[in-house]
């Protein structure tokens, strides 16, 4: 069984590259940098407790989110292995004591069962409590999308690998399956691609959707829990 994670949670430490040590935001990550505001202006007041789904190895939202305040933990197999996370999935995680929000980032169009997970966010939740997803939605990505996007592509990495091997849940289906299960609190189509592209902004990306060129494939929802 995977390990249960107490709350509260003390703030990581984290050793920044000129060897300071300090609670701080490591988002160099340009897409967390990015969406960052969009998941901060959407939580609740600290110091609620935040559950992160997918932090990936780098920790996800959990510095930034530990610095603003919050009791909050990240759940992902790869996670790092410090104070504030937990190696898991989330679908094998047990959730002892219901969170005030969950954050789950480009994290839901992988998993194998889309509902199954989303009715244990649900069941996750304190009632009344928060879920932000930001999401990418496959179907709308389509020729014109993605000549726009390639044509802007950064030299490739050494350890650059193709991402487009998984069998991904579309947007729509993200989408159905979070409206019948929360409270729409916000749902939008955005820009997606631009921290991967070379010197392009999220205005820059968004401009373009606008003007036609190509199609918005990112998705920012926010929803309630229900009362239980």
């Amino acid at each position: 069984m995977s390990p249960a994670y107490a709350w509260p949670v003390e703030p990581a430490v984290v050793v920044m590259p000129e060897g300071s040590h300090r609670t701080g935001m490591t988002l160099e990550d340009p897409w967390l940098a990015a969406t960052w505001p969009f998941v901060a202006d959407h939580l609740p007041r600290p110091p609620a407790t935040v559950l992160e789904i997918g932090c990936g190895t780098k920790g996800g939202f959990v510095p930034a989110l530990h610095d603003a305040g919050y009791a909050a933990v990240g759940v992902d197999p790869n996670a790092p292995q410090a104070r504030g996370y937990v190696q898991a999935e989330f679908e094998g995680y047990p959730v002892k004591h219901p969170v005030e929000a969950i954050v789950a980032c480009t994290s839901l169009h992988r998993v194998a069962g889309l509902d199954t997970v989303l009715d244990r966010v649900a069941a996750a939740l304190a009632p009344g409590g928060t879920l932000v997803v930001v999401e990418w939605a496959r179907e709308r990505f389509d020729e014109a999308t993605a000549r726009w996007c390639f044509e802007r592509l950064a030299p490739p990495a050494p350890d650059g690998h193709p991402g487009w091997l998984r069998e991904l849940h579309t947007g729509r289906q993200i989408l159905r399956s979070l409206t019948a299960r929360f409270d729409t609190r916000l749902s939008a189509e955005t820009a997606y691609f631009f921290a991967d592209l070379h010197e392009v902004t999220e205005a820059a990306e968004q401009a373009a959707v606008t003007a036609g060129l190509i199609r918005a494939t990112g998705i920012r929802y926010v929803g309630r829990a229900g009362s239980r």
